[in-house]
C-alpha cells in the first residue's frame, strides 16, 4: 500500500515527503500555522497541509519503525508518538517547569481568544509566572534560560518573534503543540513536584535585570 501511494508522487512531492519525515523525527510536531518573521504575520504551514493530504502514507511509513503519527484537526497539530523509551527526550527541571508554565498560560489565554489561536507572551511574563507559582525564586541565569527556551523552540512548542531568548521584552508565540507535549496527569504530577521540592535555584553570576521580578 505504501509503495503504491509513494509511486504516485511526483519528484518534488517525493522530496517533500523525505524532508518532512526527517523534520518530524527531529522536531516531533507540525503545526498548521507558522510565523513569518519577514512579514510579521502567521501563515499556513505548507508542510502541514502536505502531510495532512498524505496522512495515511506517512502513518504507514512511520509504523514500520514503531512510531504513531497523530493528528488533531481542531488545533491543527500533527505529531509523532512512540512507546519506545529510547525515543523520548528527557528535559531538565527548568525546561520541564517552563513547559508547565507555558501550558498554564496557554490555557488561561485560550479562554480569551476569539478568532485566533495565537497566544503571545514575553520572556519576562514567563519568568514572572514561574516566580508566582513558586517554581523559582528569581530569574535563572541567562545561559540556562536561553538553552531551555531554544530547546522548546526546537521541538516546536514555541517560536521567538524578536529579541534575545533571555531578554525580558522578547515576544514568544506559544504554539498549540503545548497541549500535546504534556497531559493533564503530568500537570498534576508537576503540581506535586512543585509542592514537594524546593524551587529551582537560579545560577549565580547574573544580576537581577529590569523587567524581571524576584520573589519575596
Amino acid at each position: 500500500m505504501f509503495e503504491e501511494q509513494y509511486e504516485k508522487l511526483g519528484m518534488t512531492d517525493r522530496e517533500n515527503f523525505t524532508r518532512i519525515v526527517n523534520q518530524l523525527l527531529a522536531h516531533t510536531f507540525l503545526a498548521v500555522d507558522t510565523y513569518d518573521p519577514t512579514e510579521g504575520i502567521t501563515r499556513v504551514n505548507r508542510d502541514y497541509l502536505f502531510t495532512e493530504r498524505n496522512l495515511n502514507m506517512f502513518r504507514t511509513y512511520f509504523s514500520f519503525a514503531g512510531f504513531s503519527l497523530e493528528r488533531d484537526s481542531h488545533y491543527g497539530v500533527i505529531y509523532l508518538t512512540s512507546s519506545y523509551e529510547g525515543n523520548r527526550v528527557r528535559f531538565d527541571k527548568l525546561t520541564t517547569i517552563l513547559v508547565y508554565a507555558l501550558r498554564l498560560i496557554y490555557e488561561e489565554e485560550r479562554a480569551k481568544l476569539t478568532l485566533t489561536k495565537e497566544v503571545i507572551i514575553t520572556t519576562g511574563d514567563l519568568v514572572h509566572k514561574l516566580i508566582t507559582l513558586g517554581a523559582i525564586k528569581k530569574k535563572p541565569a541567562n545561559a540556562q534560560l536561553h538553552a531551555s527556551l531554544r530547546m522548546l523552540a526546537h521541538y516546536r512548542i514555541l517560536e521567538k518573534l524578536d529579541g534575545a531568548w533571555e531578554a525580558a521584552p522578547t515576544r514568544l508565540l506559544i504554539l498549540p503543540t503545548i497541549l500535546f507535549i504534556v497531559t493533564n496527569e503530568q500537570i498534576s504530577n508537576l503540581n506535586r513536584l512543585l509542592e514537594s521540592e524546593d524551587a529551582v535555584p537560579a545560577e549565580t553570576g547574573d544580576e537581577q535585570e529590569e523587567g524581571y521580578e524576584e520573589a519575596e
